[in-house]
Parts: structure tokens; sequence; C-alpha cells
């Protein structure tokens, strides 16, 4: 009993402290917000027919239908060609920025509300990858996605070398967008034009309201406690989203595997054959005609998809054959997008598989990635790595000056951090570790004022510290 529950407290403690794979999340960011912003440039020269006022599917159509089924979609706030105009910019926008990871809690939502508009407006333009990505626009709100590979990410590591300097960094844009987007919700509230179900009007008030909240504690608050009780709800959120969003994976490849074994063609061997000599779905005939021409690559490939995507579900405590599953799943869905022409569907289902990579591989891939950018960068002078790659050796202390007295800690300037979990070190010898799951946090007689957060922001900050030891909670 002793051992369960120590188990139990170790399993709450785990998902209390630290915001768990913040790799994952961060490849989940990248790869929606880039796969909805390639969506988006492609259909540009189609959007008027895909989604516009005048197109096929006319606004006095789609608003009958949304009264019906109560979804979600800024388009129907007003009927005008500049407003469609608009709004198909903010999606693009929010998808360039969440793709770089600026601002990521607010352009999470602002990537959702652009989402929800375009595929609720025309919800006869979708396929399944257009299911996916709906679902996963409103999972990520609910992420800390931007702790790594962002630049929230760099941005929270300058903050923190210059509070280790003793200096202090006041963000201006935070309350300006948090004003902003404030001000178009009340006056969207107030004009009556939510229609849709309580859901998603209710999330964009509660996201706003808990910035402010973060906010307000983090620059008022006298001790460390609410802040730190902050931060536990928002990794418990973080945690929830990524079961979910596991959760989903499995789902998808489950009842997809199992209604495949019902179908007769997926029983004698033969279903992927048909749709290679469907035109509509055969962008490189050639292609195709070379895999349907031979029987027992046929055979092969469908009994193969079907064990696979029956299988993968109870491989996941299994870490080497999931990850063997895993490979051979992407590299179905790239050829999907190839031999098929459907690349937004394949880039959804990968991006969606990301939650399973192991986390060795994609920091192996931080490394790679940031030791190229520091290559071609490297004339233009220093260039700060993202967390996860390799980091130049910080320059030497001056030395004292002979006979002196030693430089005390505020005297002295600590190393600059780049990388996770690195130490910051000072004259007189102390050190602290930095990054969640590691010791130390900058120290508790530090003033309120120091750790005020942008109230739109607060995943890209350090969490504080109640005491002498640090909870390990992420930054």
């Amino acid at each position: 009993m002793n051992g369960f529950a120590l188990s139990v407290s170790r399993g709450i403690a785990r998902v209390t402290e630290s915001a768990l794979g913040r790799y994952q999340s961060a490849v989940i960011r990248i790869g929606f917000a880039g796969t909805w912003l390639l969506f988006l440039l492609r259909e540009l020269p189609h959007r008027q027919e895909l989604y516009g006022p005048d197109g096929p599917w006319s606004w006095d159509l789609a608003r009958q239908l949304i009264a019906d089924n109560g979804a979600f979609t800024a388009l129907m706030w007003w009927d005008g060609q500049f407003w469609f105009e608009a709004v198909y910019a903010l999606a693009v926008l929010a998808s360039v920025l969440l793709l770089l990871g600026w601002r990521t809690r607010t352009m999470s939502v602002l990537f959702m509300v652009g989402v929800l508009s375009l595929q609720n407006r025309s919800v006869f333009m979708g396929d399944g990858g257009d299911n996916v990505l709906h679902l996963m626009s409103l999972y990520l709100v609910f992420t800390r996605c931007g702790q790594v590979w962002s630049l929230d990410a760099r941005r929270a590591a300058r903050t923190r070398e210059a509070r280790a300097r003793g200096e202090w960094i006041s963000d201006r844009v935070g309350p300006v967008l948090w004003i902003v987007l404030g001000a178009a919700l009340v006056a969207v509230t107030s004009g009556g034009r939510f229609d849709s179900d309580w859901f998603v009007p209710a999330l964009l008030w509660g996201v706003w309201l808990a910035q402010a909240l973060w906010w307000v504690i983090g620059r008022y608050a006298k001790s460390y406690e609410p802040r730190v009780l902050l931060d536990i709800v928002a990794n418990v959120i973080h945690n929830g989203a990524l079961f979910v969003i596991a959760s989903e994976a499995c789902l998808i490849y489950a009842t997809a595997g199992w209604y495949k074994i019902q179908g007769s063609r997926w029983q004698d061997g033969t279903a992927v054959y048909y749709p290679l000599h469907l035109d509509y779905f055969s962008p490189w005939p050639a292609l195709a005609n070379v895999l349907a021409g031979s029987g027992t690559m046929v055979m092969l490939v469908t009994y193969g998809t079907v064990i696979v995507q029956v299988a993968f579900p109870f491989t996941l405590f299994n870490r080497r054959v999931k990850n063997v599953l895993l490979a051979l799943m992407m590299a179905e869905h790239a050829a999907i997008a190839v031999l098929l022409g459907l690349p937004f569907f394949s880039l959804a289902m990968i991006a969606t598989d990301a939650v399973f990579l192991p986390t060795s591989f994609l920091r192996r891939l931080g490394g790679w990635a940031a030791r190229a950018r520091g290559r071609v960068f490297s004339a233009r002078g220093p260039v700060l790595l993202p967390e996860g790659g390799a980091a130049a050796p910080p320059p030497a202390a001056a030395p004292p000056p002979a006979g002196g007295p030693t430089p005390s800690r505020s005297g002295a300037g600590p190393v600059p951090l780049a990388d996770s979990g690195s130490t910051v070190a000072s004259a007189s010898g102390s050190s602290t570790r930095l990054e969640g799951g590691h010791e130390g946090a900058p120290s508790p007689r530090r003033r309120p004022e120091e750790s005020a957060v942008a109230p739109e922001d607060p995943d890209a900050q350090e969490s504080p510290s109640p005491g002498p030891r640090t909870p390990s909670t992420p930054t």
C-alpha cells in the first residue's frame, strides 16, 4: 500500500510540477500552424469560391445552417467583402505568428478563431484533414506550446539573463494586445454578434480574464504562492490537453482500422488498388501505376495499413514497437500526400502523430537545427540558440583588481544562459539552475515588480519560488 501511495504521489507531482511534452507540443504547434498557413496560401486565388460572401454556399445559406447547428464563425458577424478579407488576412497572420511562437497564448486563440470562422462558414468544403485541424485548433489553446522552439522562449531566456544581472525588462506589447483584443471582445459581445453556442464565447472570455489574473498576481502579489498555484493549474491543463490529443489520435486510428476490417476490399487485400486509378486522386499517374501494377505490393500495403492502424493504440506501452509503427504511419501519410494528392490531410495527421515522438529524438533534431543555423549566421555575430541546442562557451569573467575587495553578488554579472538547465554562477561562488525540473530559481528576496508578466503571455516566463526549495515548474 505504501508503494502504491508513493507511485500515486509521484504521478501527481509529475503532472502538476511541470508541463510534459514541451517539445511534442511545440512540434504540434508548428505542424498545424504551418499546415493551415500553406492551405490558406494555396487557396488564396480561390478564397471567394470557398468562403466568400458571393460563393456557391452563399451567406444566407450559411446563416440558416449556423442558426440550426450553433457553430461559431466570425464571418457571420457582418456581410461584406471587406470583413471577409479582414478575417482571411487575420487567419494568415495568426498562422504565421503561431508558427514562429510569438505570443503563443494569444496567437493560439486567434488561430482557433480563424480556423473555426472559415471552416464553419462553408462546412461542405472540408475533408478528414480539416476535421483534425478543427479539433486541434481548440486543443492548442489549452497547451503551453511556446516553451521551446519559439520567439517566446528566446524572449524568456533574455529576460532571465537580464534579471540575473539585476535588470528589469518591462513588456509593453503584452498589455497593448490585451487591451485591444479585450475591446474587440466587449464590442462583439455587446453587439449581440455571438449567435453560436456558449462554448467558444466562454473560452474567449475565460482566456482573456485568465491573462489579466496572471498579470495582476505576477506584478502585485506579495508572496510567490499565488503564482505557483497558477503555474500548477496551467501545467494540469496543458498535460490534460496533451492527453486528449494523444487519445484523439488513438481513436482516429482505431476506428479507421476496425472499419477497414469490415470492408470486403480490405479483407481480400485489393482496397489500395482502386483509389490509385481515380483521376481525381492521381496527380502522378505514372507513379501510381508502378505501385498498382504489383499485386504483391498492393496486398502488402492493404493488409499492412489495417494492421498498423489497429495495433498502434496497443503498442503505446512498448516504446520500441511504438516508434516503429509511428515511423510506418508517418511514411504512409507521406505516400498519401504524393500518390493521392492529399498534402494537407497528410500534414495534419503527421502533426497529430508528433505527440508520440520521443523527446530524445526531438532534442537531437533541435540541436542539429541550432548548429545549422549557427553555421549560416556565424558571420553575423553570436546567435542565441533555442532550448535543446548546444551553447557557445561563455566569456571569462574579468579578475578582481589586485588588492581590492572581492566583488559581491550584486556587483558580479552572472554567466548568460543559452541552454536548458544551464548554471548561473556568480563571483561569490553560488549557482542557480534554471529550467523546469531543475533546482533553483531567482531568489525569493527579489522585488514583486521584477516578476511582472504581460497579461497575454504567462507561459514564456519562469516560475517563482515559494521558498528556499523551488518546485519543479517549467519556465
